[in-house]
């Protein structure tokens, strides 16, 4: 890095520090794409969402790398890492956790209710086949995933920081699934699917080795002060007036939209900005250009439209409504 003659010694240790930290951020998105093969962009923007403190919906048939990828990033950035199999009779305390009462024992006074932690207390929450549990279910992790923490018995309980939720979900056409409500679809900072691998990807995964034992084998190249770090540096990426102008005219346009009834909320265009801001720090800018808004505006607004009742398909319905919204507002 060029240094100038008016930088300071802090300017510079903090570009050095930016530097060290955005070439082991690269060196950790080529590491999950030799995990997950095939993929690039669905890695990049996992990263994306997890560096821009969201959490991430992964909708796709089973069998296509979907734990795979939540693995893969848990191995690779060193974050502590559960995994819950959603079903149909899991309960909400078995999510969060549950307050038992212990009676005294060995003559001492051990009576009184224990919080006992569920598995939501990790810095990775693998939520698989999420929308093959009922919505009571589904709806623990509300507070969990907006607020990093959890009520239990009116008393809050702070989860880890670094708190990253990755939920899996089958196609709700798919037996024994219960489509994801609105209020917990707008949780997930995006929503993204894998897609069947391309032959080249497939046959490097039928002639390699397991995946499994691939991703055992390996080893973190950044920690939970690193992902900490980062974030930071996200929140502190430029958005222009301009830009901010382009986000905006978006946002108007998904409410005015034909055939939308409900449109795109504040908080989805601070979803939107804080996406585009994660997607810059990537591709290493300190700046958001109108092209990291664009990468990302279908898998942050398209589950968060709901087009009118008679659209069909409603995902395919989210899915082509934004794009019509994206290819008719104009960059400014």
């Amino acid at each position: 890095m060029p240094v100038s003659a008016t930088s300071t010694p802090s300017a510079v240790a903090n570009g050095d520090t930016g530097a060290v930290q955005g070439a082991a951020l690269h060196r950790a998105i080529k590491q999950v794409n030799t995990l997950v093969l095939g993929k690039p962009r669905e890695v990049q923007l996992a990263f994306a969402c997890l560096l821009a403190g969201g959490h991430l919906l992964i909708e796709d048939l089973p069998g296509l790398g979907k734990t795979t990828l939540a693995h893969a990033l848990a191995a690779t950035l060193g974050l502590d890492f559960q995994r819950m199999q959603f079903t149909a009779d899991l309960l909400p305390s078995d999510i969060l956790g549950v307050s038992v009462y212990e009676q005294d024992r060995d003559g001492e006074r051990h009576g009184g209710f224990r919080f006992h932690p569920g598995p939501v207390f990790t810095q990775l929450l693998l939520a698989d086949e999420i929308n093959r549990a009922p919505p009571r279910t589904q709806s623990a992790l509300l507070e969990a995933m907006a607020e990093q923490q959890v009520t239990i018995d009116g008393v809050c309980h702070s989860l880890p920081n670094p708190f990253f939720v990755i939920a899996t979900q089958n196609p709700v056409d798919l037996a024994g699934t219960f489509p994801l409500p609105d209020s917990q679809l707008d949780r997930f900072l995006l929503r993204i699917q894998l897609g069947y691998p391309d032959a080249d990807a497939e046959r490097e995964m039928l002639s390699g080795r397991d995946r499994r034992e691939l991703i055992g084998d390996t080893l973190p190249l950044l920690g939970s002060d690193e992902v900490r770090e980062l974030r930071q540096r996200v929140q502190r990426i430029h958005a222009s007036a301009a830009l901010i102008d382009y986000v905006q005219a978006l946002i108007t346009a998904s409410r005015e939209q034909p055939g939308v009834r409900v449109g795109l909320s504040p908080r989805a265009g601070l979803a939107l900005l804080r996406a585009a801001r994660a997607v810059a720090l990537i591709e290493g800018r300190e700046f958001v250009q109108p092209e990291d808004v664009q990468s990302v505006f279908l898998e942050v607004a398209a589950h968060r439209l709901v087009p009118e009742a008679d659209s069909g398909n409603i995902d395919d319905a989210r899915r082509q409504q934004a794009r019509a919204i994206l290819e008719r507002v104009a960059i400014p």
